[in-house]
């Protein structure tokens, strides 16, 4: 079954971006979108621990 993670992503008060997870306790920031997208991507594969479809 997939299941949809809802990110919030913000401007940092520091320079670049952060997202976080709307209902887990998932958090990352990066300096640009696309890296940050990669990040987001790769929060979600740990906080999870099981293979799992991330697009």
């Amino acid at each position: 079954m997939d299941k949809e993670i809802i990110f919030l992503v913000e401007e940092s008060d520091e320079g670049g971006y952060e997202a976080k997870a709307s209902d887990y306790s998932i958090y990352t920031e990066a300096e640009d979108l696309t890296e940050l997208k990669s990040k987001v991507k790769d929060a979600v594969k740990c906080h999870f621990e099981e293979k799992i479809n991330v697009s």
